[in-house]
């Protein structure tokens, strides 16, 4: 039995990356929601670490608002 060997066509993988434009997140300060649940809801909104998400949750309970910034 012969063995035929085919060529894969050459392909190039194409990945399409959406790229937001900046945006802003407003955090008041209230009794509703707990620490963690600010904390969690953060790491989803702005993508950052639960350390810098805490920082952030801690200049919230103290001044009662917090507003940030993501760059694209």
């Amino acid at each position: 039995m012969v063995e035929q060997v085919v060529p894969k066509p050459e392909t190039e993988d194409v990945v399409d990356e959406a790229v937001a434009p900046p945006w802003m997140t407003i955090l008041h300060n209230c009794e509703c929601h707990t620490f963690e649940q600010v904390v969690k809801q953060l790491q989803k909104a702005i993508a950052c670490s639960e350390a810098e998400c805490v920082r952030v949750g801690n200049i919230l309970a103290s001044i009662g608002l917090v507003v940030t910034v993501v760059q694209s």
